[in-house]
C-alpha cells in the first residue's frame, strides 16, 4: 500500500494530508501553526462524498430548448449527464453564438474568486485570462467583505493601505497600545482566514500579550462573542448600526471639551472646520452630543464621556471590522473613525490610530513581505462596462437600466451568458428570492464547480473541477512567509479536471490555444510563477531555494525583511514629502470631490444617516428583531458546509439561531427549537440558540447554510437549512460604493409548529444520461484552427 504525507494550503490554514493509493484517508494542522483552525477536518468526507459532480451535466430544459431564450426554471430541474467532449463543443458553441449575435458585453464573469489558495489554479483568473483572450466580458469590481471601504478610504487618506494590508503591525500594538478600541470587535472565527493562503494563525496571541502589557480591550458590539478567544475583554453594548452616532458623539467631546488635537488637525488634515461645525449642530440644529448618541445606541451617556477622555490621555488603536460598512450608509462608519483618529492626533504613531478588518482576517496587523507575489497574468479586457459586486441581480433584471456610482452615471449591460468559476453567488448575494428570479433572465449559465451547491443547480451547464488535493499548485499570499507547494495528493474524483485544462481545451475550440496556454502546460506555468517570485524577493533581499529543491522539500520558511510598520508613519514624519493621494496630498475629513457629486445618502464628510428600515417605517413595528448574519465559525462563507465541522454546528440540522432568552421567552421559543425566522423579503427555518451574549432586540444567524428552498427555482418559498440572505435586502449602501447592506436587516422569529421539512441541501440533484434524452440533437461543434 502506497501511502504518503504532504503539505497543502488553504484559505483556512495548512494542513499535512495523509493519502494512500490515490485516496484521502486523514488531515491534521501543520506543526507549525500555533493556533490553527479545524475547518481542514472537513475535507476529510467532503473531497470524496456523495455531493461531487462526477461528469459535465446540462439542465434537461435547456439542453432540449431554444438556447435563444430560457426554457424551464434553474434550480429546479433534472440534469442530464454528458461526455466531456461534447459539454466542451456546447459551451464553444454557446460562447461563439453570444460574441457574434450579442458582443463580448454580454457575457458576464463575475467570479468571486475563493475557490484555491493556489496561485495557478485560482479559479478567478483562469476564467477572466480565457475569456480576455476571446474579446472580454463584464467585469465586476470591488468586494462582498468591504466594497464600501474600498471607494470611501481612497476619497479620504488616498487609498486602501490599512484595509487589506499595510496595517499597523501587531508588535507597535503590543508594545504601545494603551486603549483598543475594537468597533465590531475581534472575533477569532474570522480570524481563520486569509486569502491565498494561512500559514501561522499569530492574532489571538498578539492579543494577549497587548492586554498582558497593560492595554485595554473594548469589545463594542451587540455581541459579547464579537471578542477575541481567551483575551480578556470589556464588552460595550450597543444597538447594531448605531456606530457612527456613537463616533460623533465622542468626537462631540472632545471638541466641546478641547481635547482635540488641533495641531495635527491643521497639518495633516482639511475640512475639520465643516466637520465640527456638524458635529457640533451648527449646520442642521442637532448637536452630535452623548445625549443624542445614547437614544440611538443604547451606551449612556456617562460612558461615552468617560471613553472620549480616556482616548484623549492613552495612546489609543481604533479598530473597525470590516462588518461595519456592510449596512446602510456603510461608508460613514469608515469616515468617522477616521475622523475621530484625527480629533486624538494620533494617526502615524505606534499604537495609535486606526485600522480596518483586524481579526477579519489572519493576515491584518502582520508584516507585509516587502514585495509582491506574483499572480496568473489575466490580460486586457477589452470590454469597458463594470458593475459593482452586489448589483449583479440589478443588472440581470434591468438590462439598460441607469445607476450611479462613485461620482459616474452608468448602465447595466444587457447580459445573456453568465459564466461562473469560483465562489458561490448564492452563498454571497443579497435577497436571494430575488436572485432566483434574476437568474432566470440570462440565456445561459455555466459554472465549473467540484460540489453540487446552490450556484451549481442554478446552471445551464455544470462543469466539474477538481479541488486542490486533486492537481499541483504552489501557494504564497501576502504577509505569509511560508511558500508551500501544493502537490497532487489524490487521484481526481470522477471525470473532474482543473479549470487550465477545460479553458485549454475550450481554447483550442476557439482558435486562442496559442494566447491562453502560451504554449506550457499547468506544470510549466507553476516553475515559471515561482521563479518569478523568486526573482521578486531577491530584489527585497529575501532569498529563495531553487525551484527542483522548493518542490523536492515541500517548502520553503523565507525571512522576512520587514517586521514592523505603523500605518501613515510616513506621512506623519514627513506630510509634504509622503502626500497622500487625496487632491489635498491630506486627511480629507470633507472631501469637496464627494461633496461635488450631490449624494444626500452620502455627503461631503461623514454624517449620521439613520437605516432605512429603522424608525420612520412600520417595518420595525412588524419585524422588531435586528439580524446579524457575520462569518460562519465552522467554513469559509459556504464552503464544505456539508463537511463534518460544520455540520457538528448545526441545530437541529439547520444553521443555529441565537436568540437573547428574553426575546425567546416573549415567542414561546426553547433552546434547540425550530423556528421561523422572516420578514417582508423571504422566510428561512433554524435551530434556536438561546444565549444572553448579545443584546435583547438582536438577533444572529451565522451565512454559509447551502441555500435549500422548498420549492427549487421558485421564489418566496420557505428556505429549509437557515440561509440568512433570504432575509437581507439587496440594496447599496449609497450611490457611492453600491455595496452590500446586510447588516441593516429586520426580522421576527416564531416558534415553528407542524412537521419539520427535511433538509435536502445535501441531496444531490436528479441526473438522467443522454440517452435517456429523447429528440436531442446536440450542438454543431465549432471548431477553429489554433
Amino acid at each position: 500500500m502506497e501511502s504518503e504525507t504532504l503539505l497543502t494550503t488553504m484559505h483556512w490554514g495548512t494542513y499535512e494530508v495523509r493519502a494512500e493509493n490515490g485516496k484521502l484517508v486523514g488531515i491534521e494542522p501543520w506543526s507549525g501553526d500555533p493556533d490553527p483552525s479545524p475547518i481542514g477536518k472537513s475535507m476529510l468526507d467532503t473531497v470524496q462524498g456523495d455531493l461531487r459532480v462526477s461528469r459535465p451535466a446540462i439542465r434537461r430544459g435547456w439542453l432540449e430548448g431554444d438556447r435563444s431564450k430560457p426554457t424551464g426554471r434553474r434550480g429546479g430541474e433534472v440534469f442530464v449527464e454528458i461526455p466531456w467532449e461534447t459539454a466542451l463543443d456546447i459551451v464553444a458553441a454557446e460562447l461563439e453564438r453570444v460574441r457574434v449575435e450579442h458582443g463580448n458585453a454580454a457575457i458576464y464573469a463575475g467570479s468571486y474568486g475563493w475557490a484555491s489558495a493556489g496561485r495557478f489554479h485560482h479559479a478567478q483568473s483562469q476564467v477572466h485570462r480565457f475569456l480576455n483572450t476571446i474579446g472580454g466580458y463584464t467585469s465586476s469590481v470591488l468586494s462582498y467583505s468591504y466594497g464600501a471601504a474600498e471607494v470611501i478610504l481612497p476619497h479620504v487618506v488616498g487609498g486602501t493601505d490599512g484595509l487589506t494590508g499595510n496595517h499597523s503591525t501587531w508588535d507597535g500594538i503590543e508594545r504601545h497600545s494603551e486603549l483598543i478600541v475594537a468597533f465590531g470587535g475581534l472575533p477569532w472565527r474570522n480570524a481563520q482566514i486569509q486569502g491565498g493562503g494561512a500559514a501561522r494563525h499569530e492574532a489571538a496571541a498578539a492579543m494577549r500579550n497587548a492586554v498582558g502589557n497593560g492595554a485595554r480591550l473594548i469589545n463594542v458590539s451587540p455581541v459579547r462573542d464579537d471578542a477575541p478567544r481567551g483575551v480578556e475583554t470589556e464588552w460595550l453594548r450597543l444597538r447594531p448600526n448605531s456606530d457612527t452616532a456613537l463616533m460623533l458623539a465622542l468626537c462631540h467631546v472632545l471638541i466641546s471639551e478641547g481635547r482635540h488635537d488641533e495641531a495635527f488637525l491643521a497639518r495633516y488634515c482639511t475640512g475639520f472646520e465643516a466637520v465640527r461645525a456638524y458635529v457640533m449642530g451648527e449646520t442642521d440644529g442637532q448637536p452630535k452630543n452623548p445625549a443624542w448618541a445614547a437614544a440611538l445606541s443604547g451606551v449612556a451617556e456617562a460612558t461615552m464621556l468617560a471613553l472620549a477622555r480616556e482616548m484623549a490621555a492613552k495612546r489609543t488603536m481604533l479598530m473597525v471590522s470590516w462588518s461595519l460598512q456592510r449596512a446602510d450608509h456603510g461608508e460613514q462608519p469608515y469616515w468617522a473613525a477616521i475622523t475621530l483618529a484625527a480629533l486624538l492626533g494620533q494617526i502615524g504613531l505606534p499604537g495609535g490610530g486606526f485600522g480596518f478588518g483586524y481579526s477579519s482576517t489572519n493576515g491584518a496587523g502582520r508584516p507585509e513581505m516587502g514585495f509582491r507575489w506574483p499572480s496568473l497574468p489575466q490580460g486586457k479586457n477589452q470590454v469597458p462596462d463594470f458593475i459593482p459586486v452586489a448589483r449583479v441581480a440589478d443588472m440581470l433584471l434591468d438590462p439598460g437600466g441607469a445607476f450611479e456610482f462613485n461620482g459616474a452615471a452608468m448602465t447595466y449591460p444587457d447580459t445573456r451568458l453568465v459564466y461562473w468559476a469560483g465562489g458561490n453567488p448564492f452563498h454571497h448575494h443579497q435577497d436571494l428570492n430575488r436572485l432566483v428570479e434574476a437568474w432566470q433572465r440570462p440565456e445561459t449559465v455555466i459554472v465549473h464547480e467540484p460540489f453540487w451547491t446552490a450556484t451549481a443547480r442554478h446552471a445551464d451547464i455544470v462543469l466539474p473541477v477538481t479541488t486542490p488535493l486533486e492537481r499541483n499548485d504552489l501557494a504564497f499570499s501576502n504577509r505569509e512567509n511560508l511558500v508551500v507547494a501544493m502537490k497532487q495528493a489524490i487521484d481526481p474524483v470522477g471525470e473532474a479536471r482543473d479549470d487550465f485544462a477545460i479553458f485549454a481545451a475550450l481554447s483550442v475550440r476557439l482558435g486562442t490555444s496559442e494566447t491562453f496556454t502560451e504554449g506550457r502546460n499547468a506544470g510549466e506555468w507553476i516553475r515559471l510563477l515561482y521563479e518569478q517570485a523568486r526573482g521578486n524577493a531577491a530584489t527585497a533581499g529575501v532569498e529563495m531555494p531553487s525551484f527542483d529543491r522548493f518542490w523536492q522539500d515541500g517548502h520553503a520558511d523565507l525571512v522576512r525583511q520587514v517586521t514592523s510598520q505603523t500605518l501613515l508613519g510616513a506621512f506623519r514624519a514627513d506630510p509634504e514629502r509622503h502626500r497622500l493621494a487625496t487632491p489635498s496630498g491630506r486627511i480629507e475629513l470633507f472631501s469637496d470631490t464627494i461633496e461635488t457629486f450631490g449624494y444626500d445618502d452620502c455627503p461631503g464628510h461623514a454624517v449620521w444617516r439613520e437605516p432605512r428600515e429603522w424608525l420612520g417605517s412600520d417595518l420595525a413595528g412588524r419585524f422588531p428583531l435586528h439580524l446579524l448574519s457575520p462569518q460562519p465559525a465552522d467554513k469559509l462563507h459556504s464552503q464544505h458546509d456539508h463537511g463534518s465541522v460544520s455540520r457538528a454546528g448545526k441545530v437541529s440540522g439547520r444553521a443555529p439561531l441565537w436568540i437573547n432568552p428574553a426575546d425567546a421567552a416573549a415567542r414561546d421559543i426553547v433552546d434547540g427549537a425550530v423556528v421561523r425566522v422572516f420578514n417582508e423579503r423571504g422566510s428561512c427555518l433554524a435551530g434556536a440558540v438561546l444565549t444572553d451574549g448579545l443584546i435583547p432586540g438582536v438577533v444572529q444567524l451565522p451565512t454559509g447554510a447551502w441555500f435549500d428552498p422548498s420549492e427549487p427555482g421558485q421564489p418566496h418559498s420557505l428556505e429549509k437549512h437557515g440561509n440568512p440572505n433570504v432575509l437581507t435586502a439587496d440594496r447599496g449602501t449609497s450611490r457611492l460604493a453600491q455595496s452590500p447592506t446586510c447588516n441593516s436587516t429586520l426580522v421576527e422569529v416564531s416558534r415553528f409548529d407542524g412537521a419539520v421539512p427535511t433538509v435536502t441541501a445535501f441531496d444531490p440533484p436528479a441526473t438522467v444520461c443522454l440517452a435517456d434524452v429523447s429528440g436531442m440533437s446536440g450542438p454543431q461543434p465549432h471548431h477553429k484552427e489554433a
